[in-house]
């Protein structure tokens, strides 16, 4: 009879065992997360509107809100983490991260460590100068000072016509340095210029030098998680979450690909 019990028990306790292995794998629905049953993105909190910080610390903006959608539709708690732009694909591709929604460009470079969904946004990078300014293209910067953000793909655009390049950890930043004299010229994503504009900020827009595709990163081997971001941005895209997002903090909208 002990010997009946003790088998009884330990075939309750596999059971049991068994049963919370298939629980933990039903809420994390085969997604390698960082933590259990929370969706743990980057975004710099630096790159207004896109991404910016709160007196309280947290950040708000188009990719917050953005991210904050996609992990409802995960199923997720949305955590947010603060990270300098330039060290976020690292932090990503090493699984600090479970993604980067912090307005990347999908770039052969950045493909090679991350994997990227499919766009939620398309923009684009301008080069801004103040008023008094003779620079209207971009071989007009021909050896002049150009600043840019660390980590982002406008260094290689500037590094065709100049070797003097600037760098600062965030556009904002450039383009308030801009404003107030320094360097010739910043070359940012035109969204984030035409915000700085509408700030007070005194500069303007000259060149649109291209159209780019902004994605969220998650690691390459993690095939799941980005297959469930992908569905979760169709959604969005759809139902017109998207759309409702950017025209709030854009006023306009940029989730879907312009045809000029």
């Amino acid at each position: 009879m002990k010997k009946i019990l003790k088998g009884m028990i330990v075939a309750a306790s596999v059971a049991v065992l068994a049963a919370c292995g298939s629980n933990e794998e039903a809420s994390s629905g085969g997604m390698d997360l960082a933590e259990e049953g929370k969706f743990t993105y980057a975004s710099s909190g630096e790159f207004n509107p896109f991404s910016v910080t709160q007196d309280d610390g947290s950040m708000t903006g188009f990719d917050i809100e953005v991210a904050e959608a996609v992990a409802k539709e995960l199923g997720l708690e949305p955590v947010q983490q603060k990270f300098k732009f330039g060290g976020i694909v690292e932090g990503v591709k090493s699984g600090r991260f479970d993604a980067a929604v912090a307005s990347h460009t999908i770039t052969e470079e950045r493909l090679q460590a991350v994997d990227f969904s499919i766009p939620y946004y398309y923009s684009g990078p301008q080069i801004y100068v103040r008023p008094d300014s003779d620079v209207e293209t971009l071989e007009d910067l021909e050896g002049l000072e150009v600043a840019v953000a660390k980590g982002t793909t406008y260094q290689k655009t500037v590094s065709e016509v100049t070797d003097n390049i600037k760098f600062y950890d965030s556009d904002v930043v450039a383009l308030e340095a801009l404003s107030s004299g320094k360097h010739d010229a910043v070359i940012t994503d035109f969204v984030t210029g035409k915000e700085a504009i509408g700030a007070g900020m005194n500069i303007e827009g000259k060149q649109l030098l291209e159209k780019s595709e902004q994605a969220i990163a998650v690691a390459n081997d993690n095939d799941e998680l980005l297959e469930k971001i992908n569905d979760a941005l169709e959604k969005l895209h759809e139902d017109g979450t998207l759309t409702e997002i950017s025209k709030e903090y854009i006023g306009e909208d940029i989730t879907v690909e312009s045809e000029e």
